[in-house]
């Protein structure tokens, strides 16, 4: 299966002798780069819309969202899945990321992890991963043993799947239900994923996990009504949050209903009744 289509992520960049180039010149070739990823996202908006509308549906019927991959890809599903309780208020554990290696890939290469056909849904299981939740494989390459037989064991288990590539028609894609292939060409340093691939995977990680938070209703607006009041700049951000939503006038006053309630929406709902 490997064989049958083009590993655009492992293609010779499309520059030469990086090494002889100025700070200034590499600077700028990188950043063309880049640029190229925002339209190969949109062009994977028709992809990720219905995944996005999947994943709200089961989440809204009591479902979680599990993010898997390894590597860069992996932590960046964890980089999402751990934004979302403080940011929009929702518990941990509803958003879950998981890395081929555990806890010490995240910071740590793991050798040959991404290689275990075993592990992944073994990690999946860990956390009693059912037909309620959906599980979104992440892989630039789309050829990660780890995710593909992953979602091969959720599709028998009749869990819902999506991924991420980088490559078109890849592997992983073959076995998700919903697959999302963003393709941004070859890396400015040849195979290196963690560069265009890395940010177009960030890129659709956003939308997705803001996209299901809107629509599970953790947004009013455009603001975060219920994010957690973790530090001084959130709390100031919520007090002027709550004086605009409520018309009060008295900073001290918004404040101190903020901290007693917990979230802009809980104290909006108590002043309410």
């Amino acid at each position: 299966m490997q064989d049958q289509f083009i590993r655009i992520t492992e293609q010779e960049s499309n520059y030469r002798h990086l090494d002889e180039m100025s700070v200034g010149e590499l600077l700028s070739n990188i950043n063309k780069e880049d640029r190229v990823v925002p339209d190969a996202v949109e062009k994977s908006i028709p992809q990720i819309e219905p995944l996005v509308s999947a994943i709200a549906d089961k989440m809204l019927m009591g479902g979680r969202l599990f993010y898997i991959g390894a590597g860069t890809s992996g932590r960046l599903g964890i980089l999402d899945a751990s934004e979302c309780p403080p940011t929009y208020g929702v518990p941990y554990g509803l958003v879950i990321g998981i890395i081929a290696g555990g806890e010490k890939a995240i910071t740590n290469a793991v050798e040959f992890a991404e290689d275990s056909r075993e592990e992944g849904w073994k990690d999946l299981q860990s956390y009693n991963v059912s037909d309620k939740d959906v599980v979104v494989g992440i892989a630039a390459s789309g050829t990660t043993p780890y995710v593909i037989a992953a979602l091969e064991e959720c599709r028998k288990h009749n869990i819902i799947t999506g991924s991420i590539s980088c490559n078109p028609h890849s592997p992983v894609s073959a076995v998700a239900d919903f697959p999302v292939e963003v393709v941004v060409g070859p890396e400015f340093v040849t195979g290196s994923t963690r560069m265009k691939s890395g940010t177009a995977q960030k890129l659709v990680l956003n939308m997705i996990s803001t996209s299901v938070m809107i629509q599970l209703g953790r947004v009013e607006d455009n603001r975060m009504v219920n994010m957690q009041l973790s530090n001084e700049k959130l709390v100031d951000r919520g007090v002027k949050m709550l004086m605009l939503k409520s018309g009060l006038t008295e900073y001290e006053k918004a404040k101190e209903l903020l901290l007693l309630h917990g979230s802009v929406k809980k104290a909006i709902t108590a002043m309410q009744k």
